[in-house]
């Protein structure tokens, strides 16, 4: 599906979608599992209090001004600037949890835990967080499936998404093909050339269109599971100026599983079946890897957003946009 076909919504299969896949916090586990297997994703509303949110927001300012430290591809602000043109500056930073207690303690949502503990079984652990700020006029992010940047052996990658806004089509909530994980493939990936997205490539190939997608609208305070060969996108926040749609993404997998996130170092005794990216955090159960110890390598980065254009994460090769030829 091209990124440039505008489709219109198919009602009944997003008011079906809705029906269905939002829940509140105290929602039978089963439940919960049988419409997320089904359909990839749910929704868990008022997962956080607006207390929690006030202070996820608040952290988010304070991260982006520098306060938790540096964050590698971002450059120094002025303690004068103000906090509107502070947030415009960023569209998604990488691993806030490694500097961050406010953003770690999100890993340990009672709410949060539930669902993963129904979805993705009794041992999970957490390899990722991804803040995302995106003010109005930033882009989003084409049709991907977050299993082709974070591999499991067992397919139990979930991400938990936390509105930390009202997300809405205007200021560019999330979308999502339900049903489309159950394909269990791995789409092709291509670069996309489109300035309504972010520098991340995208899915190609797959037997839907537009039409098969649905919005995800949330309040503030609501949690998006998805499981990770679900296709999802988001569209550029087109709402007024000053307006935001911030999130923190974490990901999850089961503890069981190895995590081959990266290639093994040429001084390790590891071919790439074996080898387990060790810099996680445990938030349920008990990992049985546990005597194999834990790292602390992975920074807060920052995700480019196309301004100063795009590279090819593996190769570093310039990723021209359409109008750019």
């Amino acid at each position: 599906m091209s990124p440039n076909t505008a489709s219109p919504l198919d009602s009944n299969l997003a008011t079906a979608a809705r029906r269905g896949g939002w829940f509140r916090p105290d929602t039978p586990a089963t439940t919960i599992a049988a419409f997320y297997a089904a359909n990839g994703f749910c929704v868990i509303e008022d997962a956080y209090s607006a207390g929690e949110i006030r202070a996820l927001l608040d952290e988010t300012t304070l991260i982006c001004r520098g306060g938790r430290g540096s964050i590698d591809g971002a450059s120094p602000i002025p303690e004068s600037t103000p906090e509107q043109e502070v947030l415009e500056q960023f569209l998604c930073i990488h691993f806030p949890h490694k500097f961050s207690d406010t953003i770690r303690s999100t890993l340990f949502n009672p709410a949060t835990l539930d669902v993963l503990t129904a979805v993705v079984g009794p041992n999970v652990k957490c390899m990722q967080s991804m803040l995302f700020i995106k003010s109005s006029g930033k882009p989003g992010q084409a049709w991907h499936q977050d299993e082709d940047f974070i591999p499991t052996r067992d397919r139990s990658l979930t991400g938990a998404w936390i509105a930390l806004d009202r997300a809405t089509i205007d200021n560019g909530c999330l979308w999502v093909i339900p049903g489309s994980h159950r394909h269990g493939i791995l789409w092709d990936q291509c670069w996309h050339g489109d300035r309504r997205f972010d520098c991340t490539v995208e899915s190609r190939g797959f037997p839907y269109t537009d039409a098969d997608a649905v919005p995800v609208e949330v309040e503030a305070g609501s949690v998006v599971f998805f499981n990770g060969y679900l296709l999802h996108r988001s569209l550029p926040n087109r709402a007024a100026p000053g307006t935001y749609r911030r999130s923190l993404v974490n990901h999850f997998m089961s503890c069981e599983s190895f995590l081959p996130w990266w290639a093994p170092r040429s001084d390790e005794k590891a071919v790439m079946a074996r080898h387990d990216f060790r810099d996680v955090v445990v938030v349920a159960g008990v990992d049985p890897y546990a005597h194999h110890g834990y790292a602390d390598v992975s920074r807060p980065l920052l995700r480019r957003d196309g301004r100063s254009g795009c590279v090819d994460w593996t190769t570093n090769e310039p990723l021209p946009y359409d109008d750019e030829h």
